[in-house]
C-alpha cells in the first residue's frame, strides 16, 4: 500500500478525496489541513507521494514544493485553481511531477496518483547499475551518485539521466526528452526542459559537464 499526504486547506475537498481513497485499498491517505501542518508531517514521516494545493494560507503549495525539493525527490503533485500557463509552468519548474486543475474528478486524481507511482516503482524493479565517467545509477535504490557521493534529484531529473546514461554519445532531442520524463503533457515547454537538464548539470558537479548542448537539436551525454 502507498502512503500519500494531500496539504489542502478546503475542509471540503480533504474529506471528498478522503472519502474516496477510504473505500479503496491501494493507497493510505494522511491529510493537513495547511503548509506549516503539512511541512510538520513530512519532516516526521516518509510518504511515496505528496498533493500540494498551490493556494494555502500562509506557506503555500509553491513555497512548500520548494522546501521539499531541498530535502526530498518524492513524487510531488499539485492541486491549484490557478490555469494560467505560467503558473503550471512554474510549477513544474519548481520541481512539480503532475498537475490537476480544479475542478477535478476523483477517479481521475486516483488514475493518476497509482500511474506515477506505478512508474517511479518500476525503475526501483530494474537493478542494473549504469555509470558513464565518475556517475553511477542504480535503479534498485532509485540512487545517484557522483564520485561515491549520493546526488538527490527529482522523479524527472532522474528519469532524464537515466535515459541519458543509457545512451552516452546520443543525440537526445527536446522532444524525447518530454517524451520519458512527462509523456503527452502538453504545458511541458523547451524552457522547462532546459531548466531542468540545467539543474541536472549543476546537481551532478563537474561530471555535469558530460551533458552537452547540440543547438538546434537537444543534449548528448558523453561517455569518454
Amino acid at each position: 500500500m502507498y502512503k500519500v499526504l494531500l496539504v489542502e486547506d478546503d475542509l471540503r475537498i480533504r474529506e471528498v478525496i478522503g472519502d474516496y481513497f477510504g473505500r479503496r485499498d491501494e493507497i493510505e491517505l494522511d491529510l493537513a489541513e495547511d503548509g506549516k501542518t503539512g511541512l510538520n508531517k513530512i519532516l516526521n514521516a516518509c510518504y511515496d507521494l505528496i498533493i500540494l494545493d498551490v493556494m494555502m494560507p500562509g506557506l503555500d503549495g509553491f513555497e512548500l514544493c520548494k522546501i521539499i525539493r531541498k530535502r526530498s525527490d518524492v513524487p510531488i503533485m499539485f492541486l491549484t485553481g490557478k490555469t494560467r500557463e505560467e503558473d503550471v509552468l512554474y510549477g513544474y519548474e519548481l520541481g512539480a511531477d503532475d498537475y490537476i486543475v480544479k475542478p477535478f474528478s476523483i477517479a481521475v486524481l486516483y488514475s493518476k496518483i497509482l500511474a506515477l507511482l506505478g512508474r517511479t516503482k518500476t525503475e526501483v524493479k530494474e537493478h542494473k547499475i549504469v555509470r558513464v565517467g565518475e556517475i553511477s545509477l542504480d535503479p534498485g535504490k532509485f540512487e545517484v551518485t557522483v564520485a561515491g557521493e549520493i546526488v538527490d534529484l527529482p522523479p524527472k531529473e532522474y528519469q532524464i539521466l537515466k535515459y541519458m546514461m543509457e545512451h552516452p554519445d546520443t543525440a537526445i532531442s527536446r522532444k524525447l526528452i518530454l517524451a520519458v520524463a512527462w509523456g503527452d503533457d502538453m504545458y511541458i515547454t523547451e524552457r522547462v526542459i532546459d531548466n531542468r537538464v540545467k539543474n541536472l548539470r549543476k546537481k551532478l558537479r563537474k561530471e555535469g559537464a558530460r551533458i552537452k548542448t547540440l543547438i538546434g537539436v537537444g543534449y548528448k551525454l558523453e561517455q569518454g
